[in-house]
């Protein structure tokens, strides 16, 4: 397993989707994601953290509510935002990226 700082190192975008199993607003964007990853491709790398699984990260980061998202390029964070988000938002972050 590769640790965060080595996911989160690299030149194309890494979209961080900080989410809980049992929250409902992290369903809703499942497929949101699904479309963004099919519409962008390589352009975009999308990770998925659980919350409950990873509270060290999550406290790491100040992960107050889920869902939340952070973009990393270059091992540097350069968006964040938390709640359900738009496709076209999450597009335009990334590609801004």
């Amino acid at each position: 397993m590769s640790s965060f700082k080595e996911l989160t190192n690299s030149d194309t975008p890494v979209l961080i989707d900080f989410f809980a199993t049992w929250c409902g607003p992290c369903q809703t964007m499942m497929p949101v994601l699904d479309k963004l990853k099919e519409d962008l491709g390589d352009q975009v790398r999308v990770l998925k953290i659980d919350v409950d699984k990873n509270k060290a990260l999550a406290t790491k980061f100040a992960i107050r509510g889920v869902p939340a998202f952070m973009i990393f390029k270059n091992g540097k964070q350069v968006w964040k935002a938390a709640g359900v988000q738009p496709l076209h938002e999450l597009k335009a972050q990334i590609q801004k990226a």
